[in-house]
């Protein structure tokens, strides 16, 4: 058997290794790579977009630097401080440790200061940009998959992903349970003797949910009537998708043994609610005034 086997599927993968290749003794993981090629296309797509819309493309590359550097000390900032671990750690990246909310925080930070200082429409600013961020988090999943992480608790649903147990990093056997990260209990399935956990494939599910999401954004851009529409559509159905897949998953960030991802995916879909009332009475004053 494999690493990885989905046994409803009758789909399996001899080895899934972190590492992509070495250059010089120095490790390249698959995770930079995936969130790299998601930062390419993203800006690809953003740039387009500004095109498409005539909007300056040299604006948005300028932005997509700012909000880059912003985004990622926004993730990494979140994950330590609800991880519990010392801010000390923050250039520790290969360790691992990026939240996405804490990037689409930092993200929003960035698109405040970049919009005030370049005196541009912040709504608009964010719509442009909005279907960009979505691309790279369809990428940024699969970096979570060669990593053996992200996943969700025991299943046999059609879906069900075994992982080889000696190749995920937190998780201690003892007898015919797993361990997992100290909390989340697991049976050990056996096939072909070998010791495996079976589990939801939460960053599949979330992935096949941000594409459907970027489908009907993609198809909807052309028909938006005011600022502002587009990212709070994106807020909404980002945050409906993440608040019940994360409801699966075993190694939330959690404060008072609450998870945190799920609290902040209800505040998104409020603030997209939120958003799309006001940008429509924005839209209505602007036409009064």
């Amino acid at each position: 058997m494999g690493d990885i086997f989905f046994p409803h599927l009758n789909l399996k993968i001899n080895q899934l290794n972190r590492v992509a290749f070495e250059i010089l003794g120095f490790k390249i993981y698959w995770y930079g790579i995936f969130i790299a090629i998601g930062a390419i296309l993203g800006l690809t797509l953003c740039l387009k977009e500004a095109k498409r819309t005539n909007q300056s493309q040299d604006l948005y590359s300028d932005f997509a630097f700012f909000s880059i550097i912003l985004g990622v000390c926004g993730a990494r900032i979140y994950y330590l401080i609800f991880h519990g671990d010392s801010l000390l750690e923050f250039f520790k990246f290969r360790n691992g440790g990026l939240a996405i909310y804490g990037g689409i925080i930092g993200g929003l930070l960035s698109a405040i200061i970049f919009s005030i200082y370049k005196k541009i429409n912040f709504f608009k600013l964010l719509d442009t940009c909005s279907m960009s961020v979505l691309i790279g988090q369809i990428f940024g999943r699969w970096g979570n998959f060669f990593n053996r992480e992200a996943f969700g608790s025991y299943t046999d649903n059609l879906f069900a992903m075994a992982i080889k147990a000696d190749t995920v990093v937190g998780l201690k056997i003892t007898g015919d349970t797993a361990i997992y990260q100290g909390n989340a209990t697991y049976p050990i399935t056996i096939y072909n003797n070998i010791k495996y956990i079976q589990v939801h494939p939460t960053f599949l599910y979330e992935c096949l949910w941000n594409i459907i999401l970027f489908i009907f954004m993609f198809n909807f851009r052309k028909h938006t009537k005011y600022n502002g529409q587009m990212v709070a559509i994106y807020f909404i159905g980002y945050g409906i998708g993440r608040f019940f897949i994360e409801s699966l998953r075993t190694d939330q960030l959690l404060i008072f043994n609450v998870p945190v991802s799920m609290v902040v995916s209800a505040l998104l879909v409020v603030l997209g609610l939120a958003l799309l009332f006001f940008s429509k009475f924005l839209k209505k004053f602007e036409k009064t005034s």
